[in-house]
This record gives C-alpha cells, structure tokens and sequence, in this order.
C-alpha cells in the first residue's frame, strides 16, 4: 500500500467538521487530521488513519478542532465613531429620527472622508485583531462611508491592506449604495448613477471588489435603485448581497432573490413570499444579533421559516459605529442563540459553513480532505459551548493555510 506523505499531523484530536449528513457538528472523537499544501489532506478517526509520513507530528491532548471563523458582514473600515448617537437612542431618539437630522451613516461619512488611509489602517486594526483572537480567519469588509470614488477606494485598499497585515482573508464588499450624501441630497437617481458610471467601475479596476452590497430600506434606496446597481455589478461578473428588510418590508428579499445573491442581510420584515424566493435561488440569510440588541429591535428574524425552507443561516457581528458595535463573533454566537432561539449547532454552522457559502467560498468552512486547512483550536469539552459562554475565549490556538499563527 501506498504510503501518504504529509506535512503535518495533529493527533489525539477530536473534531467538529461541520459537514453534514452524520454526526451532529460533524464530530468525531478520537482523530487525527493531516495537512498537505496548506489543504486538509485527511481527516477521521485516529484508528483509521492509513499509512502515512508525516514532516511533523503534534498532540493536542484532547482538544477540539473546528473550521476557523468566518465573520461574513462587517463595516470594519471607518473613522471616527458613534457613541454620541449611542447614548442618543438610549434617551429615546430612534435611528431614524437620527438618520433624518444628519446623524447616522452621513456622521461617519464625514469622518472618514477626512482620514488618511494610514489612519483608517490604524483605526480598525484593533478590530480586525479582536476578531482574529477569537478564531476568525476570513472577515468580509464592507466600503459604504465615502459614498464618493476617492474615499470608497480609500476604504477598500485600507481593507485589503488590513487582511495582509494580519494574515486573515479578507473579502472586500463595495457599499456606494449605503445612504445618499449630501452632495446628492434630492438627487438619489443621479447618485445612482455616479455609482454605476464613475465609482464601481473605478473600485474595479483597481481590483478591489470582490462583491456588491446595496442597503434597501425605506430611509436608504428603492428596489429599483439597488437593481441598477446590482445590474452593473453583474457586467463586472460581480456577486451581490443585500441589506433587506432590517427596518420594514421594502422587498429586499425578493430582490435578493431575482439576482440570485450570495446572501440577504437582517431580514427581520422579510414577507414570506420573499423567504420563499431565497430558497429558491440558494440565498444564504445572514442574521446580525448584534444590530438587533443595539437598536432594541421587537421582531426577530423569522427563523423557524428559514428552517422550514431550507434557507441556509449564517452569523456575523455587522461591526459597524452605529447599529452594531460589536467586534466579538461569539458573542454574536451567543446572542444569536438567546435573542433568536438558534442552537448551538446551529450557531457554529453561521459562522464557519454557511458563512463561508455567504462569501462565495467554497475552499473552506469545513474540516473535510481538499479544503482549506484554516483551524481554530479549542480548549473546551464540546463545541457547545462556543455558543454558551459569554466574555470566555477559550481560543487555544489558530492554523491558517496550514500554518500555526503566532499572533493569535
């Protein structure tokens, strides 16, 4: 028999792979895993391993393996913050009434045009590290507080830079379509079209969109608008995701749907001829507990539809200065579990395989031969309790790209 030549093993394991179709979590106890390449080369019960070499062999006493985390939706990027607003709505102010007033999104435009992208780098950098130490080796980062070419772009080399300095991929998302600056004030069609003519195409060219994202709500664009937008995305090639009806029902699911994106974002008014669409089109719906807590929202997400239908789940922090700031993805584990009744399984699945399906992904969010070899180390009894506790990091340690990562 032919002898499997490995660059490293990790022994006396045991492993949630997170694929379906078995075990809950995928688990299994007693294991090994091999890595070649920077890929999974082999994964399964230690009594099964087949003959091997192997360039290093390590014992992890016990400890769990899962897919390193994948926070799907973030704002990351941004100067500045709102804390001001924050105690604002804790005196009674919605986020509308602060929207409306010049608050809002356009308070962090403002300061985030006035920053150099050294500055942005330094500013989100604690973030970025906070995510990080908690297991997280793929973060999607969205632009959006620009809204003008310099700035966007601005945004998203800061983004890029980020995820080289630290070792973690990232994903970067064009936002134009976030709010309308004040500019464009009166003039949302106009603005749409200085997105769609001018500011995509030079975040394109540069290489800097991996997606399009588009906010649909009643104090942001029309499904109209945002379809202009995701029309243009689409002569890139460029997938799309959505910010749908967090606020109201604008139709943002449906919308999502017709244009097969990768995810729909909130969701917490989707009616359900929407939820219904999602399903078809394979749609990943990203639910963001930390907006929901912030805001002091009443209407969850309707899960138990999105499990009826079969809509894959995801989770992410929504980092953002505004409705969510939240730089903690187990702690949006934790919330999405209390506040919208997920399971714990159902958590780690959100933020390793579906969140990578929300990304487009599919080299990793799972522990299984030929994927990715991003792992999160763990030392804890079982993989419940990621979802469980809340201010613990039980990180035990990270491999990204088959390789231990000093820094986390």
């Amino acid at each position: 028999m032919r002898e499997n030549d490995w660059d490293r093993l990790l022994t006396d394991v045991n492993v949630a792979t997170m694929e379906t179709g078995g075990e809950a979590y995928g688990c299994i106890e007693n294991a090994a895993l091999a890595i070649s390449n920077g890929n999974i080369a082999w994964v399964g019960p230690a009594s099964d391993m087949p003959p091997h070499s192997a360039g290093a062999t390590r014992s992890l006493d016990g400890r769990w393996l899962t897919p390193a985390l994948i926070d799907c939706h973030t704002h990351l990027v941004f100067g500045g913050n709102r804390a001001a607003e924050f105690e604002q709505r804790l005196r009674g102010a919605t986020y509308e009434d602060i929207a409306r007033a010049g608050g809002g999104i356009m308070s962090t435009v403002t300061a985030t045009r006035e920053a150099s992208e050294e500055q942005l780098q330094e500013s989100s950098a604690p973030r970025l590290q906070a995510l990080k130490r908690e297991g997280v080796a793929t973060v999607e980062i969205k632009s959006g507080y620009g809204l003008d070419l310099d700035t966007e772009l601005r945004m998203l080399r800061a983004a890029r830079s980020l995820g080289q300095r630290f070792g973690v991929t990232v994903r970067t998302t064009f936002l134009g379509a976030h709010t309308i600056p004040m500019e464009f004030k009166g003039r949302p069609g106009d603005y749409i079209d200085y997105l769609c003519d001018v500011v995509l195409p030079g975040a394109v060219a540069e290489n800097l969109v991996d997606a399009v994202d588009g906010y649909c709500e009643r104090i942001a664009f029309t499904r109209e608008q945002i379809a202009k937008v995701f029309e243009r995305a689409a002569s890139f090639d460029l997938p799309v995701k959505l910010h749908a009806d967090q606020l109201s029902d604008a139709g943002g699911a449906e919308l999502a749907a017709r244009f097969r994106a990768l995810s729909a974002d909130h969701l917490e008014y989707a009616s359900d001829d929407g939820l219904r669409l999602l399903a078809e089109s394979g749609t990943v719906a990203v639910l963001l507990p930390g907006a929901f807590l912030v805001l002091r929202e009443t209407q969850p997400p309707p899960v138990a539809r999105l499990r009826e239908l079969n809509v894959p789940i995801a989770i992410a922090t929504d980092c953002n200065p505004g409705t969510s700031p939240l730089c903690s993805i187990r702690a949006a584990m934790v919330l999405a579990g209390s506040l919208f009744r997920l399971t714990p399984e159902e958590c780690l699945a959100g933020v390793t395989r579906e969140a990578a399906r929300a990304l487009g992904l599919a080299d990793r969010g799972t522990l299984a031969p030929g994927k990715r070899a991003d792992i999160a180390v763990w030392n804890v009894n079982h993989p419940r309790e990621l979802s469980y506790w809340l201010g613990l990091n039980e990180l035990e340690g990270l491999i990204i790209n088959g390789t231990d990562d000093p820094k986390a």
